[in-house]
């Protein structure tokens, strides 16, 4: 794709643009389910695979893993709003805002404004100036219980036994 915009054949750098961008974002959901630890049996593993992903699709991974299971742990209570989350207004907060700032708000909640203007953002500038969230790690999750594997696993020891 470079070559061929190099050697001025945009129109080709632009076709291969498409499956390029597709696979970006492919790559992202593997590195997203890395972060869950549900991509590969081993936390240590999907941990190895998530970092090595995100030097291609340019998202800091241990800081996008940490700030996600955030968003995870707080969405949809309204009084623990914050990281990862798109601004969200009661009716009661709304109407006690001023027209110019209620307007804000209806801007800012847009689709199109969201995904046009606030994806790249997201994206491009504010996940390049990871911030460190000030949080003491805390135990992985799949260290804590073991994974579904392992769960299967376990649970074939009886049978296994049993027939031996």
């Amino acid at each position: 794709m470079l070559w061929a915009a190099a050697i001025s054949y945009g129109p080709l750098a632009l076709v291969l643009a498409v499956p390029a961008g597709g696979l970006l974002v492919r790559l992202f959901i593997i590195q997203h389910d890395c972060g869950h630890g549900s991509f590969l049996p081993s936390c240590t593993a999907n941990d190895q695979l998530g970092r090595a992903l995100s030097l291609l699709t340019l998202t800091p991974y241990d800081n996008w893993k940490r700030a996600h299971a955030l968003h995870h742990a707080s969405t949809g209570d309204l009084s623990r709003w914050g990281t990862g989350d798109v601004l969200t207004l009661t009716v009661r907060e709304y109407l006690a805002r001023s027209r110019l700032s209620r307007l804000r708000y209806r801007l800012y909640r847009n689709s199109l404004v969201l995904i046009v203007l606030g994806s790249p953002l997201n994206f491009l500038v504010l996940q390049r100036f990871p911030s460190g969230m000030g949080l003491r790690r805390r135990k992985r999750s799949c260290e804590r219980q073991p994974s579904s594997t392992g769960r299967s696993r376990l649970a074939a020891l009886p049978i296994k036994n049993g027939k031996n």
